[in-house]
C-alpha cells in the first residue's frame, strides 16, 4: 500500500519591518530623482533650454521678456571674461564651488560672492530663486554633476544666455541691444563691463544710465577681466 505524499510547505518570505520598508522607499526616490537630474543634465549639454522658471513667472507678470539665445562665439570674449572677474574670478579654477570663496564668506557672515555660476546656472536653468533648504541641497547635488558633464565654455554661454540684466530682459544678446542698441558680438569692454556690473541686482542698476557705485564697479570688473586673461584664468572658456 503506498504511502500517502507528504505536503510540501511553502516557504514564505520574511516580511520587512516598516523602518526596513521605508529605507527602501527612499532609497527607491533618491535613485530615481538622480536618474532624472542625470538626464537633464546630459540633455542640457546639447540643448539650448528655450526658458526657466523665473523667467516664465516674469513673462506672465510683465506680459513678456526680452530674450535672444546666441551661442558663445556670437559674444564678445571680453563679455566672458567681464562676468567672470565679476561674479566667480576662479571659474576655471573650481569643480562648482569655489571653497575659499565659502570660507571667506562665512567668516564675514555673508552669502554674496560664494556662489558660482556653475550653481547660479544650475539654479537658473534647471530649480527656483529662493533660499528654501531643499532648493539649496538640489543645488549642491546638481553641480557637480553640470561640472562632470558640461565643458566650461558650455556653463559660461549658458550662463550668459539666461541671466537678468534688467527687468524682463534676459540673456546678453537682449541686454546689449537694450542698453547700448548692438548686439553682443559688438560689445566693448567698458559696456561688457557695465552689463556685468548691474549682477546680481539687475533691477536696481542701470548699465546704460550707471551710477557712481555702478561706475566704480564697471572700472573694477574691466580691470579684473584683463587681469583674468593675462594670468590664464580664463583659458577654460576661450580656448
Amino acid at each position: 500500500m503506498a504511502k500517502p505524499a507528504k505536503s510540501v510547505k511553502k516557504k514564505t518570505k520574511p516580511k520587512l519591518r516598516i523602518d526596513q520598508r521605508i529605507r527602501r522607499f527612499f532609497l527607491r526616490v533618491i535613485s530615481v530623482v538622480f536618474l532624472v537630474a542625470v538626464l537633464l543634465v546630459a540633455l542640457g549639454a546639447v540643448i539650448n533650454p528655450p526658458t526657466n522658471a523665473y523667467m516664465f513667472s516674469e513673462g506672465r507678470r510683465l506680459g513678456g521678456v526680452e530674450h535672444e539665445w546666441v551661442a558663445l562665439d556670437r559674444i564678445a570674449p571680453v563679455m566672458a571674461r567681464s562676468a567672470v572677474a565679476a561674479e566667480d574670478a576662479n571659474f576655471c579654477e573650481h569643480w562648482g564651488f569655489d571653497m575659499a570663496a565659502i570660507k571667506l564668506a562665512i567668516a564675514e557672515g555673508s552669502s554674496r560672492g560664494a556662489s558660482t555660476i556653475s550653481q547660479q546656472t544650475v539654479k537658473n536653468v534647471y530649480l527656483w530663486h529662493g533660499r528654501l533648504w531643499v532648493r539649496k541641497a538640489a543645488e549642491a547635488m546638481m553641480t557637480p554633476l553640470v561640472e562632470a558633464v558640461w565643458t566650461k565654455r558650455r556653463i559660461i554661454e549658458v550662463y550668459l544666455n539666461i541671466a537678468e540684466f534688467d527687468a524682463g530682459v534676459f540673456g546678453v544678446e537682449a541686454a546689449a541691444q537694450h542698453y547700448f542698441g548692438v548686439s553682443a558680438a559688438d560689445l566693448s569692454a567698458t559696456q561688457a563691463a557695465r552689463l556685468a556690473a548691474v549682477l546680481p541686482s539687475p533691477k536696481k542698476r542701470s548699465a546704460s544710465r550707471p551710477s557712481n557705485f555702478v561706475h566704480s564697479r564697471a572700472r573694477q570688473i574691466r580691470d579684473g577681466a584683463a587681469t583674468i586673461r593675462a594670468d590664464g584664468r580664463a583659458a577654460c572658456f576661450e580656448s
